[in-house]
């Protein structure tokens, strides 16, 4: 079976079914204040106007049969205009208030927002998890179409048509079963028909869903402004639109099958509209010619028949649409209900006694991603004392990242054990163990904000002890420079005023949102390497007073930088290969001492006869003996 087929034979059999889910959208209806009273009210006028609509014609003609007087016949004719009045009135009213279900829609997706923003690390790495997001989040998408706002419509839709349907079922049966009968085939008949070419226009829908996402995708990607400088450097553009033809080819192609199925859908239709209404019309005007029926009664009941088959055909279609929008919104909760591999709710809170309280250990501990090959930490140990600073150094791939996500929590062993004082980290509340780090890692996060919100994370910042974090990250005097200081907006996406910082600057941002924080530990993830490398000696000379006090863990690909640093350990193959201070590493003469020297050399030599080795090992800005070298581009600009 093809991942394809699998995909639909999931999509096929939901975990929640109809009844689930309405009862599911009726308990959360209490969070949007009147909703479920203005749907079932919309029904009741609905039923009205189409009752009222229904004997307008016929009483009227039933009157001039019976030739009443002017007087009768205007006031009865007023009475259905005022009836009708007062019930378009009230359902234009109702229809006004669409923006509970667009309210009721954007509370399905806070939710799906809320469980992405808070689920566990691990989640985001499950295909799973982030295929069911994709299909929540396709339930939320578009006003008036999206199924967790459509489905509020059709839930009430089922009832009036029903309510409706028993009314006129009522009506015909004092006629002629005959006409009922002929009714329910040719309407069930058109049900069936219709389902076979909406059956194909899903299957369309899924066909060109694929070239829209891509033209979508790439759209994006040339309006993304971090991209435009590469776009012109290599002459993208032909390419890029070229590909963007490509996709609205397939696209269009698409749509004229599309067209062509909705052609013949709406033809068949039109076949058995005319069949039905040809039977009806012929049956009562042979009634009415034998003098059993007035003009008024065969009005009435040749209405009856087409508004009987509508009713029909909305009761079947209002039971598709539910069936269909049922399985979108299984797919939310099946996302919402994505079982967390972490406690974040309950467990123990970690108890300590200062900043200086605690040690990790690393027991036995193997990781393998899913879909690794091989394990890239094996039976792995370590233990980092209170107050240390930790430095981790190894060529990529060498699992220094996966360390960090380990310790801090984001991730847990596939054997083996993370102990905080002594204790198995899943035992923790996977929240409050967090609040333990802060750091810098290599993918962060700058949001639509001030300087002093990114900071601060927060939309109510203190003042003065932003400006010290900032001060002691070495970005103060650049952010008084700013005409709007600490208030300078970042993230031009969000604010045309915005500024854009270097690469260097950002990271001293995060810095400095690392010291606001004020965590017992902190987690360093290659934090100088957008800096040059003054700015990064600075860095360096700042890094004992940032950490003091403080278990630090600190990655590098510089091995200069490890010289601040109590201990050394070098991975490889999944383990530790050296271990100790740099200058017992450097005297050592094993595989850290090597690197150092091909490090040294390209920076001493301009870069010469130093192979790819040194270069993967990463460069640095320190001299053997610790001095600062700058040569070439190795003093090149901040940021």
């Amino acid at each position: 079976m093809s991942r394809t087929e699998e995909k639909k034979n999931k999509i096929r059999r939901p975990r929640y079914g109809i009844c689930s889910n309405i009862k599911y959208l009726l308990k959360m209806s209490r969070e949007i204040p009147g909703l479920l009273f203005q749907q079932s009210l919309k029904v009741l006028v609905n039923v009205a106007i189409s009752v009222i609509g229904l004997y307008l014609s016929p009483t009227l003609l039933r009157l001039l049969e019976q030739r009443q007087s002017l007087e009768v016949l205007l006031g009865t004719l007023g009475g259905f205009v005022l009836a009708l009045f007062a019930a378009y009135a009230a359902k234009g009213y109702l229809d006004q208030q669409w923006i509970r279900l667009i309210v009721a829609r954007a509370c399905m997706m806070g939710r799906i927002n809320a469980k992405m923003g808070s689920c566990s690390y691990p989640l985001l790495l499950n295909e799973e998890f982030n295929n069911k997001w994709e299909q929540g989040m396709e339930a939320c998408d578009g006003n008036g179409s999206a199924a967790t706002e459509a489905i509020w419509r059709t839930m009430f839709a089922i009832p009036e048509n029903l309510i409706c349907f028993g009314i006129y079922l009522a009506l015909l049966t004092r006629v002629q079963p005959f006409l009922i009968l002929i009714t329910l085939l040719t309407s069930g008949l058109g049900y069936f028909i219709t389902y076979h070419f909406v059956q194909k226009e899903y299957r369309f829908q899924a066909e060109g869903a694929e070239p829209y996402r891509k033209d979508f995708c790439l759209l994006e990607a040339v309006r993304d402004f971090r991209l435009a400088k590469d776009v012109r450097i290599f002459g993208m553009r032909e390419w890029l639109e070229g590909m963007h033809m490509k996709y609205q080819r397939l696209a269009e192609d698409i749509q004229k099958r599309r067209g062509i199925n909705n052609l013949l859908a709406d033809m068949a239709s039109l076949v058995l509209d005319i069949l039905r209404n040809g039977i009806a019309y012929a049956y009562l005007l042979a009634v009415t010619l034998e003098g059993n029926l007035s003009a008024g009664e065969f009005l009435l009941y040749f209405t009856a028949v087409t508004g009987f088959t509508a009713w029909i055909t909305g009761i079947l279609g209002g039971f598709t649409d539910l069936h269909r929008q049922s399985i979108d919104i299984s797919a939310v909760r099946e996302f919402l209900d994505f079982p967390e591999p972490f406690l974040m709710e309950g467990g123990k809170k970690p108890v300590l006694n200062g900043l200086q309280s605690c040690t990790f250990e690393l027991r036995n501990v193997t990781y393998r991603y899913p879909n690794g090959e091989k394990p890239i930490l094996s039976h792995f140990n370590l233990t980092v004392k209170p107050g240390e600073k930790l430095a981790v150094v190894g060529a990529n791939g060498a699992g220094k990242t996966t360390l960090i996500k380990l310790l801090s929590g984001f991730l847990d062993p596939d054997e083996g054990e993370v102990l905080l004082n002594g204790v198995d980290i899943r035992e923790y509340n996977r929240r409050e163990y967090y609040r333990l780090f802060s750091g810098v890692f290599q993918d962060f996060s700058v949001l639509g904000g001030s300087i002093a919100e990114n900071v601060a994370q927060c939309s109510s910042p203190e003042t003065e002890r932003v400006r010290a974090c900032l001060d002691r990250a070495g970005m103060r005097e650049r952010i008084e420079r700013l005409e709007d200081g600490l208030d300078t907006k970042l993230e031009k996406a969000v604010y045309p005023e915005a500024i854009e910082l270097s690469g260097g600057e950002l990271q001293r941002l995060m810095m400095a949102r690392m010291l606001y924080k004020d965590a017992p530990v902190l987690l360093l993830d290659e934090p100088t390497a957008a800096l040059d490398a003054l700015a990064e000696q600075d860095i360096y000379q700042r890094y004992d007073e940032l950490s003091r006090g403080r278990t630090s863990v600190y990655i590098s690909h510089r091995l200069a930088s490890t010289r601040f640093c109590d201990r050394v350990i070098l991975l490889e193959d999944g383990g530790i290969r050296e271990e100790g201070t740099h200058e017992e590493l450097a005297a050592l003469g094993g595989r850290y001492a090597e690197l150092f020297r091909i490090q040294s050399k390209y920076y001493q030599s301009g870069g010469e006869d130093c192979g790819d080795e040194g270069l993967e090992a990463g460069t640095g800005g320190l001299t053997e003996n610790g001095g600062l070298q700058q040569d070439g581009d190795a003093a090149g600009k901040e940021g």
